[in-house]
């Protein structure tokens, strides 16, 4: 099996605990920001040590960073962190699983925004999986009132948490995969640990300079969670060096694509962790979404 599979879906099972331990701290202790920036908080610095680490010990030359890298890389983090903003506040709507199956949207919107900043496309078997993606996003956003106001079920709330998370997330992999490839280096892994550490780091701290402003006292909560929080930071590191290795080597909409296994992690957990059910109708709209993964997958 080929490398960027392998890392795609350790990305997704590390990503899944993550949402996991994100779902319970928004829950009982933290604001959506401050789930969000624990992540951050403790990740960044682990993920510094590391490349210095390297670099000191001759492992990995640093190469010079151009301007196209740190854009890519600021771009992708904004992303990210709105999109995993959105995801802490679905998760307190709807069930773990669903929640992230309507984040697995990502998948589509990774597709087009490949294309437009990177000129990275996929085949005309790759668009119709797609499309029965669309169907299953459909399906998970729930019925449709037959009503002047028709289309409520598809704009519900959920719904445009979740398709905003997935489209910030397409934004993120596609910008995250662009710093990669900047990055001067023939290893796949030294070029992931570059991109994971300066983009965690200006991430950490534009986090905490948006609590310290607009949520006084949420960075002394986070600090004062950090037995759970640090989980969520370590497992964060170790998701996105994933994700980052898998994108050096294979182009972002095929990455997210296999990694949409998350889903299946996703109802694992719904079911053995939170003791959630899920109804008939998430099940079919799941089962669309797999259909489209495995067409992905297999025939794109």
């Amino acid at each position: 099996m080929e490398l960027w599979i392998i890392a795609s879906v350790a990305a997704a099972a590390f990503q899944t605990v993550r949402f996991m331990l994100q779902k319970h701290l928004a829950a009982v202790s933290l604001s959506a920001a401050g789930a969000t920036f624990a992540r951050f908080l403790y990740s960044a610095p682990i993920a510094c040590l590391i490349l210095f680490t390297c670099v000191t010990n001759g492992w990995i030359k640093l190469p010079p960073l151009g301007a196209a890298f740190w854009a890519f890389g600021a771009l992708g983090g904004a992303a990210q962190i709105t999109a995993t903003v959105c995801t802490v506040m679905l998760f307190g709507r709807r069930n773990l699983a669903v929640g992230m199956a309507f984040i697995k949207s990502e998948v589509f919107f990774t597709v087009l925004i490949g294309f437009v900043l990177l000129a990275e496309g996929v085949s005309g078997v790759g668009f119709a999986a797609i499309a029965v993606g669309v169907a299953g996003v459909l399906v998970l956003s729930g019925p449709i009132e037959a009503t002047g106001r028709g289309w409520r079920g598809i704009l519900s709330p959920s719904a445009a948490l979740g398709l905003t998370a997935g489209a910030l997330f397409g934004v993120s992999a596609v910008a995250y995969r662009g710093a990669s490839l900047a990055v001067e280096l023939d290893a796949p892994l030294g070029r992931a640990l570059v991109t994971l550490a300066a983009v965690t780091a200006m991430q950490m701290v534009a986090m905490w300079l948006w609590l310290r402003f607009r949520e006084p006292g949420e960075v002394g909560r986070v600090l004062s969670a950090w037995k759970s929080a640090g989980f969520i930071g370590l497992t964060s590191m170790a998701g996105t060096f994933c994700w980052f290795t898998a994108f050096t080597l294979q182009t972002a909409a095929y990455v997210k694509a296999v990694g949409q296994i998350e889903l299946v992690f996703g109802i694992l957990g719904t079911v053995l962790v939170f003791r959630e059910k899920i109804s008939r109708r998430e099940f079919a709209g799941m089962a669309l979404l797999a259909g489209s993964i495995l067409g992905l997958i297999l025939f794109a």
